[in-house]
């Protein structure tokens, strides 16, 4: 039996099962007895699991108009000295391989590599972060080696509906639209120009301004049988309780469901509660809280169950009424007959059966249950590559102003803008906090987060005096979160996950601004101030050359030759 109070926020490192089972089994060695484990500072960095890492070759092919003709990726992935989830990350990386843009021949090859380091697990994005940083990285020195904006050579290479995805998925005009993703950000920075009031900071400073783009998709990662269920009750007072063991650990479903269900069953929220304390011995089944597949699994399962409840609802209302359910509708917390709206009884009248005057009752409790699986999901086919892994795409973008000294490569982010295409926003303040939430994460992955090796294999940074996470106090000086509403055809009510995505492309947002800013090429990440400066020595000696974009003049980084990188 488990039971799960709130707990804090996940991120991945509550995915997999590693410490539970032995304090479990030291549990019952002590008869029964509370067993707590804890790890000092520097065993959580030196033992406990982490992120896997990434090294990484694309190759590219372009036609001589900006058209993607093929690509060719390979991946290693350290997944440390076990697999655990890194084998799944591997897997994931390949689905999403190539990013949301048409490559009508690809050669994809995922490698998960034993090393002797800390074993990698789930982090929020599955691996996305680490391959976007280097295929949008990519995607900037591709439009600068062939003279064209980088925004303009995505736009001209994003999917669209009638594209093809690597694993032969058709893409419609339900399935997102990474396009408006990547514009909106655009013109939330005002890419491709500089304001008055940034050419007066630059000239204040000293410090050159660059504006970037990077886009991303993500689908949820996870099996073909991955499936959910939850029940609905109505309470004696009329309120409604919802069950299931999907758990809120800080993304805000459980306000998210309450919605929905309040929604089909045209209840005030208020007067609908999710149960938070799941217990194996109590809730339903759910898979696993992971791969931003909550909302639309759940959410699904609770509009199955909040219908299953009214339809045992219209049932009893039926009867109680003399009419035919056809004839009924509801609404204000009752079911009444269309034509005769004065003519109804309430849902708290029904919640235990309905009674009679004279004392008689029929039906009985009103309960829904709902049960949803993820619809077509299929293997790839190891010949072809071929199939369906994904039961939805969340497209997104993050634009960037960074200002960097080209003397001692110190950098400041002035301002990020986060788009994403949810589908449908449930809760547009969830939706928020997961943009900003996210993208502080993403900026720590980009600025300061990193293990440190000697050449023993020794972890040299086992704390946060050298291996820092951002604060509340690093946010930029601006943030904008924005959204795009391609409603999702099997969605709950159109709506698709964005819980992981909001960090996935802002370190290649980042790494973007600083090369069009000063020209500086960065390849790997954390990306800290000395990393800028020697890639400031590294530099060909060339100006800035200017290239026109949908969006005016931009200052891009000087021309390279390779296109492999």
């Amino acid at each position: 039996r488990v039971v799960v109070p709130y707990v804090g926020g996940g991120c991945g490192g509550k995915a997999g099962i590693g410490i539970e089972p032995l304090v479990a089994v030291l549990s019952r060695k002590c008869g029964g007895r509370a067993v707590k484990f804890t790890a000092t500072r520097e065993q959580e960095f030196s033992l406990l699991p982490c992120r896997s890492q990434l090294t990484y070759r694309i190759k590219t092919g372009i036609s001589s108009d900006g058209k993607i003709l093929a690509q060719q990726m390979t991946m290693y992935w350290d997944s440390g000295a076990y697999a655990d989830y890194a084998v799944n990350v591997t897997r994931a990386s390949g689905y999403s391989a190539g990013g949301p843009y048409e490559i009508p021949n690809a050669q994809v090859d995922a490698y998960t590599i034993y090393t002797n380091k800390p074993y990698g697990t789930a982090y929020r994005g599955f691996g996305h972060v680490e391959f976007f940083w280097g295929l949008e990285r990519h995607m900037d020195m591709i439009a600068i080696a062939i003279g064209m904006d980088p925004l303009e050579f995505r736009l001209k290479n994003a999917l669209k509906p009638g594209a093809t995805t690597l694993t032969g998925e058709k893409i419609t005009d339900h399935t997102g639209n990474i396009s408006k993703c990547l514009t909106m950000a655009a013109e939330a920075i005002g890419y491709g120009t500089l304001t008055e009031k940034e050419k007066a900071r630059e000239a204040k400073t000293g410090m050159k301004i660059g504006k970037a783009v990077a886009g991303l998709h993500k689908a949820p990662a996870m099996p073909s049988f991955t499936a959910t269920t939850v029940i609905v009750k109505m309470n004696e007072d009329g309120t409604v309780i919802v069950n299931l063991s999907l758990v809120d650990y800080g993304q805000g479903t459980y306000t998210s469901i309450a919605q929905i269900v309040a929604e089909r069953l045209r209840f005030p929220i208020e007067k609908v509660k999710v149960a938070f304390d799941s217990d194996t011995d109590r809730d339903p089944y759910d898979w696993q809280t992971v791969a931003s597949k909550g909302l639309i699994l759940s959410g699904n399962a609770a509009i199955l169950a909040a219908e299953d409840l009214l339809k045992v609802a219209y049932g009893d209302a039926a009867q109680a009424l003399r009419a035919q359910t056809a004839d009924l509708d509801h609404d204000d917390e009752k079911i009444f007959v269309k034509h005769r709206p004065d003519s109804f009884v309430t849902f708290r009248q029904l919640a235990v059966g309905y009674s009679y005057p004279n004392g008689n009752s029929i039906g009985g409790p009103l309960v829904g249950v709902g049960r949803y699986i993820a619809q077509g999901l299929s293997n790839l086919d190891k010949e072809t590559g071929q199939g369906l892994p994904a039961i939805d795409w969340t497209y997104g973008a993050h634009g960037m102003i960074v200002e960097t000294d080209t003397e001692t490569g110190e950098y400041n982010v002035l301002k990020v803008a986060s788009v994403f295409d949810v589908g449908k926003v449930i809760n547009p303040e969830a939706v928020r906090g997961q943009s900003i939430g996210g993208m502080l994460q993403g900026l720590g992955t980009a600025t300061c987060e990193g293990y440190i090796y000697d050449e023993r294999g020794r972890l040299l940074n086992p704390s946060f005096t050298d291996n820092k996470i951002p604060t509340a106090r690093d946010l930029p000086l601006e943030v904008e979160a924005l959204t795009v509403e391609t409603p999702q055809l099997d969605g709950p009510y159109g709506a698709r996950g964005v819980g992981e995505h909001s960090m996935i492309s802002v370190a290649a947002a980042l790494g973007n601004a600083i090369q069009h800013a000063t020209g500086a090429e960065i390849t790997h990440m954390p990306i800290r101030a000395e990393d800028v400066w020697r890639a400031l020595q590294k530099r060909e000696p060339v100006d800035n050359w200017i290239t026109k974009s949908p969006f005016g003049s931009c200052r891009s980084a000087p021309t390279m030759r390779q296109l492999e990188g």
